[in-house]
């Protein structure tokens, strides 16, 4: 014979084991959509949390700098010129006036009325050498090559579409507001394909030294164009920075910049394209010291971990600041590797640390590089 009560209590267990089904498949999918806002490689102005923490105890936080922070006045600029009103004769009665008793000084910074467009007719002079025969055109310096707009009209037009990302609709109002030269959408887009045209040049030549650098700094992050996935490239060395935007996330990307034959070690992050691309690879430490710290906030057991990584790394620092010779940059970096080693082959609990230890693993090769190889400054 079945109890009723036990029948009961049975429905009643299923019921919540299937409620506890679909609170946990809905925690799941929360976890992966915060994942977007709240990881390392979040910059602060993007994440969905507060980046300072709350004072202890208060659940509130004034607003502004901390408390003894030190303030910033201002410096008061030297007047480029002085402007004085007319005093000649008295307002009330009219009668001359003598010299004032008090003179004070209100100092306003102003900004200059933008100058009104202006058209200009470059003259190009052609004729013939009377001495050799020669065909001798002369044009002046500040006359684009074609088109119908001044340089400054050009670079201010690509200012206010890149620099100041406006629409094309909103750069032909502020054209049109500020100098009072009318375009329209088409000819704000075909004055930037010019000028992107006229500055090719001066890009390859960038390309050209990045590609001949020892060292060069390479990452990549996600970026919007029309709604879809792409991704911005960008390629630094102590001189030049090259920025690119790409379709995909791959290894062509790197050969297309760097070239096939790039002799050069790239200091980057542990995304699968770069170790396909060359073997010469230092692992950015930026990056691995920013996780470890973010997980040993999450974890406890991730503290020592933590603690231990950013020792390693501010230890040899230290130790490269002299320029020690190659003998004692190879005993620095065995000792290095053996201090990581023990770390990594500790048992970790939490999934979240074993993750971290594994990317550490994945990379060990790749971490202390820079130890002897002297062009490389610590990542």
């Amino acid at each position: 014979m079945t109890c009723p009560n036990c029948e009961k209590l049975q429905r009643r267990v299923e019921r919540l084991e299937a409620q506890n089904a679909e609170l946990k498949k809905e925690n799941s999918l929360l976890k992966r959509r915060l994942t977007l806002y709240e990881n390392p490689n979040v910059p602060p102005s993007r994440r969905a949390y507060p980046s300072r923490k709350r004072a202890t105890g208060t659940g509130k936080r004034f607003p502004g700098r901390p408390k003894g922070y030190p303030g910033k006045t201002r410096p008061v600029p030297k007047p480029d010129m002085v402007k004085a009103p007319e005093w000649n004769e008295c307002l009330e009665c009219g009668a001359p006036l003598g010299g004032p008793l008090y003179v004070s000084h209100h100092l306003r910074e102003e900004i200059s009325n933008p100058s009104p467009r202006a058209t200009i007719d470059f003259l190009e002079l052609e004729g013939r050498c009377d001495a050799c025969g020669a065909h001798v055109v002369a044009r002046h310096p500040d006359c684009p090559p074609d088109g119908r707009f001044g340089k400054n009209a050009l670079v201010q037009t690509t200012l206010l579409k890149f620099e100041e990302r406006l629409p094309h609709r909103k750069v032909c109002e502020t054209l049109d507001r500020v100098y009072g030269l009318s375009v329209t959408p088409a000819t704000v887009f075909d004055i930037t394909r010019r000028v992107s045209d006229w500055l090719r040049p001066a890009y390859e030549k960038i390309m050209g030294q990045i590609r001949g650098s020892p060292v060069v700094y390479v990452d990549e992050t996600g970026e919007k164009v029309d709604g879809r996935k792409y991704w911005l490239w960008c390629f630094t060395t102590d001189l030049d920075t090259l920025v690119v935007v790409r379709k995909t996330r791959g290894k062509k990307v790197i050969e297309e910049v760097l070239g096939k034959q790039f002799q050069g070690t790239i200091v980057c992050d542990g995304w699968r394209s770069y170790p396909s691309f060359t073997s010469k690879i230092q692992r950015c430490w930026s990056h691995l010291l920013r996780e470890a710290k973010y997980c040993a906030e999450r974890v406890d057991e991730a503290k020592p971990l933590s603690k231990a990584l950013h020792r390693l790394y501010d230890d040899l620092k230290a130790s490269l600041e002299d320029d020690p010779p190659p003998e004692e940059r190879a005993r620095l970096a065995g000792n290095a590797k053996r201090r990581l080693g023990y770390w990594l082959k500790k048992r970790y609990r939490s999934g979240e640390v074993r993750k971290l230890a594994e990317k550490v693993r994945n990379g060990f090769d790749h971490w202390f590089i820079y130890v002897n190889s002297p062009p490389v400054p610590p990542p």
